[in-house]
């Protein structure tokens, strides 16, 4: 390996350790800033259209901020509340887990398996884990506080739709400009589409979730929506983890495993419906991520700001990708990306 060389890939590895770095401390400033983003490519087809219609932009403005505002406060409210009554409710289960651990002895007795496997079940205590809850979901105060921050970049970003395409056609040549502003344009495009198709089909895979839970009658069913809802970002992973936790609940609430496995085999067939036959005919085209590049980007992800972090990984890294895929220079990046 030439010196060089050797240079180019120090400096890369010493410029990622830092972004890293700068990353993790920067959390209460950055998160809000890149949930912003997600947030601007969901709203900005309303500000477009609201345009199409001659519709001030100010009205259109402050309905988007309006409207952003109801459902970050709406998700907010309801996993805080739901939260709070699960954690409540939690250590009133601890006899019934006991119980499934007594079952779960007898029946390895039977079959001549040690119990000591699996003792370390018992460890579990349902009032460390409520506390967990509580102190993972922190005050309402503080949610607030990071809403509003949100609120203030969605609100400058939006407020500023546009201005990028102007600039380079007042300070580049005509020809140049023209080229630039329609690529900016193209890769405005396909990021709105694919976190647009995401998100409805996210919604879709929460709403079916919660649906069957209500027809089930297992508790806090929405607030198991929202988190599937959630969740739904972060593949593969994501949607076992959805799928999983309302079926544990399920068992502990009803005292059921057979009602339990009813759950979870339903759920499992309806997520197999969403993600390989609707999903595929909404996205059309896929992406084609590199499962290593998703798996590292979750890892990092998840690292630097934890499961909101792991939630925006994937997203993050799409919109990676589509800009890589339009630039010349960038597209080894692309490149490594993709499958």
């Amino acid at each position: 390996m030439s010196r060089d060389s050797l240079r180019i890939m120090v400096d890369s590895l010493l410029l990622i350790f830092i972004s890293g770095l700068i990353l993790r401390l920067a959390k209460p400033v950055l998160f809000p800033f890149f949930l912003a983003i997600f947030l601007y490519f969901l709203f900005s087809p309303l500000i477009d259209l609201s345009a199409r219609f001659r519709i001030p932009r100010a009205v259109s403005l402050v309905f988007s901020i309006v409207m952003a505002f109801a459902v970050l406060y709406f998700l907010g409210l309801l996993i805080y509340a739901s939260g709070k009554a699960l954690a409540e409710k939690l250590p009133d289960y601890s006899h019934q887990f006991n119980a499934f651990l007594e079952w779960a002895r007898a029946k390895l007795a039977e079959l001549g398996v040690s119990y000591s496997r699996i003792t370390f079940l018992e460890s579990l205590n349902f009032n460390r884990l409520a506390s967990f809850i509580l102190n993972s979901l922190g005050t309402f105060l503080s949610f607030l506080t990071k809403m509003l921050l949100i609120l203030i970049f969605l609100f400058f970003m939006l407020a500023g739709r546009g201005k990028l395409k102007s600039k380079i056609t007042q300070n580049l040549e005509t020809e140049r400009s023209l080229m630039m502003a329609g690529l900016i344009d193209q890769i405005d495009r396909e990021i709105q589409k694919y976190l647009l198709i995401k998100t409805l089909v996210s919604f879709f895979s929460g709403l079916i979730l919660t649906l069957i839970l209500l027809l089930f009658g297992v508790d806090f069913a929405l607030m198991f929506g929202v988190l599937a809802f959630l969740l739904n970002y972060i593949p593969s992973l994501g949607s076992i983890v959805a799928i999983i936790l309302p079926s544990i609940y399920a068992a502990l609430q009803f005292g059921q495993l057979w009602k339990a496995l009813w759950i979870f085999l339903i759920l499992v067939a309806a997520d197999f419906v969403v993600a390989n036959i609707l999903e595929p005919k909404v996205m059309g085209q896929s992406l084609g991520l590199s499962p290593l590049a998703v798996l590292f980007s979750l890892f990092f992800w998840g690292w630097l700001w934890g499961i909101p972090g792991m939630i925006l990984a994937v997203p993050v890294l799409a919109i990676i990708k589509i800009i890589a895929d339009h630039f010349p220079s960038l597209r080894v990046l692309g490149a490594l990306l993709g499958k």
